[in-house]
């Protein structure tokens, strides 16, 4: 039966992340803007996909650094704070 809640609960964080950083104002971005950047030093891609959607997707950023979003404290001290961070969960 809890495994059942776990999807309900993840697309809640998402929502509700989603919902953070507008409240935050934390910059969106388009697939332009985002190509234009490709290739920068300061630029760090994380997809922070399910491991699911990762393994199973055809699609992935060149480059891009793959995290556990629910690791977060894990990993987040790890990059600098003069490099750009771009979030990639879809």
């Amino acid at each position: 039966m809890v495994k059942r809640w776990i999807p309900v609960l993840l697309l809640t964080l998402v929502v509700a992340g989603y919902g953070m950083a507008r409240a935050l104002d934390v910059p969106m971005m388009t697939v332009e803007q985002l190509s234009s950047l490709l290739g920068r030093p300061d630029l760090v891609i994380l997809d922070l996909r399910t491991p699911y959607d990762w393994k199973t997707s055809d699609v992935k950023i060149k480059g891009a650094v793959r995290e556990d979003p629910m690791k977060f404290g894990a990993w987040i001290a790890k990059y600098p704070k003069e490099k750009t961070l771009v979030l990639y969960c879809a």
